[in-house]
């Protein structure tokens, strides 16, 4: 028997349980760092199924873990569960509504809910799997707060999360089913607050320094850089204070908060010192002082091949992922809002006839090494590749098109397709891992090639010695 018949029996037995669970999160979405009841939630499904839990994992307050067996080797899934800003919307509407029954403007726009709870399902059922077959290994699962523009692994990884796991499996939500591993941008963030002094802006403006203007000098200056930045770069920002109400006041305060993006930890850093050297020039220009307070930083995703190769088997066995025709009829009315050219482009880049349904029920083949896709986003499961061998599966779980952190990747978060996604990709990434518990050499094949790019080129830790997770720090505010 493959991996795959033996354990997907076994997930579609146990899956009804952990798509309570994925509603129950998306029904309360929480922000980094603030995500008490959806961790609460977590453990206490892991606990159902005879976890050990650890809380605090990596010194993180709302990170864990939960573990199950015991020796070598030891296995970890990550999951997410933290949601997104301004993203709250109904479940399964085909139009922009705002769930005014949940109590919070979030919403879960990158599928964490699913993303968590599929983890852990795979988690629950490859643990059960070994003790009744009398395997022995480690299978630990991972709660991982803060994914969303925060770093929570990457500060895991710091505190020594990982520093045990032999190989890390994970997925995310997207749309269509994949073993496929992406290149991402490593990427920092960090506040910049402006100070400055204020005075009647109409009577007597010559004695006030604005920390208005600096701070819309800044970004300025920072839009003249991006002529000089290479094309995969990115820099994105946000006001966090524009110095109040009163436009007869000249500000004394503003603060923006900074994404510096780019492909390794080693550009990101130097274009992220040229940001630094714009805010310092706004400051001189204003005469204002600036405070620059860095927040969290990730590193790029380290693909291995090896892994990769083993759950694209599984997943070709599985085949897609079975959408029924409610399921396309539901994919056909919300495709009809997405942005203009969002479909025909996921159609094209695929391959796909233009007549391809809206929830995408083949399996993306993985292209060679050297045109793997790069990715301008960013993603904390880098740090863990850099530490461990890591393989990511893409969870079918959104139609053609959905854009990321959008209203309707939140809305698709409680449909039967979602939960068909997640528990299709659940049985991959038990199916693989099963593969490294009963396959020595796959392991060992998997370890080789991550130590051979290690020997060349070490983990570049893009976080500071010595800087503490947000919520530890004396100046934190939820956000």
């Amino acid at each position: 028997m493959t991996s795959v018949s033996k354990i997907a029996p076994l997930i579609d037995e146990l899956g009804p349980r952990f798509t309570r669970l994925s509603d129950e999160i998306w029904a309360h979405p929480e922000l980094r760092w603030e995500e008490h009841q959806s961790m609460k939630k977590q453990i206490e499904a892991a606990e159902e199924f005879g976890a050990r839990i650890t809380e605090g994992a990596g010194g993180v307050p709302t990170a864990f873990s939960a573990e199950w067996g015991s020796g070598a080797p030891v296995i970890g899934f990550l999951g997410e569960y933290d949601a997104l800003a301004s993203l709250s919307q109904e479940a399964s509407s085909t139009e922009r509504n705002p769930d005014l029954e949940s109590g919070t403007e979030a919403g879960h726009g990158c599928g964490h809910n699913l993303l968590g709870s599929g983890s852990l399902l795979a988690a629950v059922a490859l643990a059960r799997h070994m003790e009744e077959n009398g395997l022995a290994g480690t299978v630990r699962y991972y709660g991982c707060p803060a994914e969303e523009g925060a770093a929570g692994k990457t500060f895991m990884v710091a505190g020594g999360a990982f520093e045990d796991v032999d190989a890390a499996v994970t997925n995310h939500p997207m749309p269509m089913a994949s073993a496929a591993q992406w290149k991402s941008l490593a990427y920092t963030q960090a506040y910049f607050r402006f100070r400055g002094l204020p005075s009647h802006a109409g009577a007597n403006p010559q004695h006030g320094r604005s920390a208005l203007d600096a701070a819309e000098l800044m970004n300025v200056g920072v839009n003249f850089l991006r002529e000089h930045m290479e094309d995969t770069d990115r820099i994105h920002y946000a006001f966090i204070d524009a110095g109040g109400p009163s436009a007869n006041v000249v500000q004394p305060t503003a603060e923006l908060y900074y994404i510096v993006r780019s492909p390794t930890v080693a550009q990101m850093r130097t274009l992220y010192e040229r940001v630094k050297k714009v805010a310092h020039g706004a400051a001189m220009m204003t005469e204002t002082e600036v405070e620059i307070e860095f927040d969290g930083a990730c590193a790029e995703v380290l693909p291995n091949r090896t892994l990769e190769e083993a759950l694209y088997a599984n997943v070709v066995e599985l085949g897609g992922v079975p959408f029924d025709e409610a399921d396309q009829e539901y994919g056909r009315v919300l495709s009809a809002g997405l942005p203009d050219g969002a479909l025909e482009g996921a159609r094209r880049q695929l391959g796909l006839d233009g007549d391809t349904e809206p929830y995408f029920t083949g399996v993306v083949p993985i292209p060679e090494p050297a045109h793997r896709h790069q990715m301008t986003g960013s993603t904390d499961v880098g740090d863990v590749s850099w530490v461990t061998p890591t393989v990511q599966m893409g969870a079918g779980t959104a139609i053609l098109g959905t854009p990321g952190h959008s209203w309707q990747m939140v809305t698709q978060g409680k449909s039967p397709a979602a939960h068909k996604g997640m528990i299709h990709g659940a049985k991959a990434m038990a199916a693989v891992a099963l593969d490294m518990v009963t396959d020595a050499d796959l392991l060992t094949r998997a370890k080789d090639e991550f130590q051979g790019i290690i020997a060349k080129t070490p983990y570049d830790h893009p976080i500071p010695e010595g800087t503490v997770p947000p919520p530890l720090r004396d100046n934190y505010t939820p956000a």
